[in-house]
């Protein structure tokens, strides 16, 4: 593999940038990766996103229709196609396209004239598919320079999956006290009841939902949180009237409660207070995964249903372990969670009363995907 030259300093320049695709997921991981580079391995980090209103939205530091900023020791560049690229083209040890956004042409012109070469790396989008490993770290020759291809995932020869914050380690028993979440729940205007679970909704639509609602409203003292997003929608409808902005209704033994958008942190306590967490996308998937909480993963569909080989996938390597017949319940609310042609509904009354099993498990598999290192160290190790 060729050598990389960067500068001797710890403390690397690093130029990422990002296209908003998934409204959430795309700027959820590029903000992330910023944040622990610059809080966690003290490195200079600017950041370009052509949607600032979404960024926003887990980020309320972040100024709207504001050209340059800096949020939390990052400098924040607003990416239009009127960026002149003269601070794109300032000096950089590590330049990321994430997602295989294109350069800037004056950037991408820049980092030919530069020597020491800077490491080019174009982060790619997470998957679990067994060709990765073949992929990962390959290289591309662009004029003067290599591009190489940064696969996170969840197995050794990956470039591995963004870890929780330095200082969250203890997160999940944090707020597992009735007084963490009961104050969580109050900051969010939300009341809470003694004695209630919690689940969270964070999803696309899905036909599915109906079905867990239903098995939700036969118990008692189930708690359904709902950020602000698509599946809101589909909660107004079984319920047959809308959700307050912020607040709660009641269905039978089921409280549906409405929250406002989180900042990502406050998404942590979250997902990390619920006993089954709804994901979708990428950033809240990985995040749910490194808490070690019970999750149904809506996978961002495809028009190529290429989603439905990246969603079996996945789900091979975290039920090669599981005890049956829970394995063969997961895989089946998996395909019934993302509409799958032909699945059959979900067992959500069994999948329910089997939550001590199934977050025993995403416990062993939270020790699994921890094994091979965290994406940022990865990168930090490849690129000094």
């Amino acid at each position: 593999m060729a050598a990389f030259r960067c500068g001797d300093s710890s403390a690397m320049q690093w130029h990422i940038f990002c296209r908003v695709i998934d409204n959430f997921g795309d700027i959820g991981v590029c903000w992330r990766l910023a944040v622990q580079l610059q809080k966690d391995h003290g490195q200079e980090v600017s950041l370009w996103v052509d949607d600032l209103a979404a960024f926003q939205q887990i980020e309320p530091e972040v100024l709207g229709a504001t050209e340059v900023q800096t949020v939390q020791g990052i400098r924040v560049f607003h990416w239009t196609a009127q960026t002149s690229g003269l601070e794109a083209g300032s000096p950089a040890d590590v330049v990321i396209e994430a997602f295989a956004c294109e350069l800037p042409a004056p950037l991408a012109l820049a980092l030919q004239e530069r020597n020491p070469p800077p490491h080019w790396i174009n982060l790619e989008y997470l998957s679990a598919e067994p060709w990765v490993t073949d992929f990962h770290l390959g290289q591309s020759p662009v004029g003067r320079l290599t591009k190489v291809f940064f696969f996170p995932g969840f197995t050794a020869g990956t470039g591995g999956l963004l870890a929780p914050p330095a200082g969250t380690e203890s997160l999940v028993a944090e707020m597992a006290t009735a007084t963490a979440r009961a104050e969580f729940l109050n900051s969010c205007g939300i009341h809470a009841a003694e004695g209630e679970r919690y689940i969270s909704l964070f999803s696309y639509e899905t036909a599915a939902l109906n079905g867990l609602l239903d098995a939700l409203v036969q118990e008692q003292g189930w708690h359904l949180l709902v950020p602000q997003g698509r599946a809101m929608a589909g909660v107004n409808r079984w319920c047959g009237d809308d959700l307050p902005a912020v607040g709660t209704r009641t269905r039978g033994g089921l409280r549906l409660s409405s929250l406002p958008f989180l900042s990502q942190p406050e998404y942590d306590r979250l997902l990390a207070m619920c006993e089954l967490n709804a994901v979708r996308g990428e950033e809240s998937f990985i995040r749910a995964q490194m808490l070690g909480t019970p999750l149904l993963w809506h996978i961002y569909p495809q028009e190529d249903n290429a989603h439905v080989i990246k969603l079996n996938a996945w789900l091979d390597l975290l039920l090669a372990e599981c005890p049956q017949p829970l394995a063969a319940e997961l895989r089946s609310a998996h395909f019934c969670w993302n509409d799958m042609p032909e699945s059959r509904p979900a067992d959500w009354s069994y999948l329910l009363s089997e939550l001590p099993q199934w977050r025993d498990h995403l416990r062993k598999w939270q020790t699994v995907i921890r094994r091979h290192g965290d994406l940022v160290t990865n990168l930090m190790t490849y690129c000094k």
